[in-house]
């Protein structure tokens, strides 16, 4: 009996560890961390992620299907915005798990359609093939216990030096909204530039915020440089107008 009960102890531990190993939920890459890379053929070629002739800021975006119909207004909504896009040095790419051919027809009937009374417009960022998910499970989108891609619908904000600075996930009944993902972008970029914070609800223009001070001397040296273009609403919040 003893070996019997040894091969089925170990028959049973092996299916658990291959178990407990298929169910490691895929990892979300942080703020701060390097962006994962990728190769992979999309609708304009073949993509390798990140690239040494790269100096733009990144926006990814991943749809779990194409020919959605939440998917394909925000498809839309990103062609109508590419161009202030790539005014704000940033390449948009797109992340669909069917296949090119796939993507090749989704991308010609959306090129057909004048969505908000606007004409109807050409698509010219990447719809990226991934259809064995090794893109979205690297961006954590896809867990291990779960065959469905319902939950590839995340934005990562990616800097030129390739780490993850912003990140959304939406359900799949909710569209994006592209205008907070162009004021995050822009808040950021602005952040880098002039070494600064933005408040909540900020937009291009207004007060921007500064570090608060750490000692009360650094707050006392604050106090004697306020102006109209300095001040502070207590000793820990001190807003800037930029110029």
């Amino acid at each position: 009996m003893k070996p019997i009960i040894i091969i089925f102890t170990l028959f049973f531990l092996g299916i658990n560890s291959n178990f407990a190993q298929d169910a490691q939920p895929v990892r979300i890459p942080l703020i701060g961390e390097m962006a994962p890379s990728f190769a992979a053929e999309s609708t304009t070629g073949h993509i390798t992620f990140p690239d040494n002739t790269n100096s733009k800021w990144t926006i990814l975006f991943s749809h779990p299907a194409d020919f959605t119909a939440v998917c394909s207004s925000e498809i839309l909504e990103l062609a109508a915005m590419q161009n202030d896009f790539e005014k704000l040095n940033t390449r948009i790419m797109v992340i669909s798990t069917d296949a090119v051919s796939s993507h090749i027809e989704w991308v010609k009937s959306l090129e057909t359609i004048r969505y908000k009374g606007r004409e109807a417009l050409k698509i010219n960022f990447p719809l990226i093939a991934d259809k064995d998910l090794e893109i979205s499970k690297k961006y954590g989108m896809i867990h291990s216990y779960t065959s469905s891609t319902k939950d590839v619908r995340g934005v990562f904000i990616i800097s030129p030096e390739n780490r993850i600075e912003a990140v959304f996930f939406y359900p799949m009944q909710i569209g994006r909204n592209l205008d907070e993902i162009k004021r995050t972008l822009i808040a950021l970029q602005t952040a880098e530039k002039y070494t600064i914070l933005t408040p909540a609800n900020w937009n291009p223009g207004d007060d921007v915020m500064i570090p608060s001070p750490k000692t009360t001397a650094e707050a006392d040296k604050l106090q004697g440089k306020a102006s109209d273009d300095l001040r502070s609403l207590s000793w820990y919040m001190w807003y800037k107008k930029l110029h």
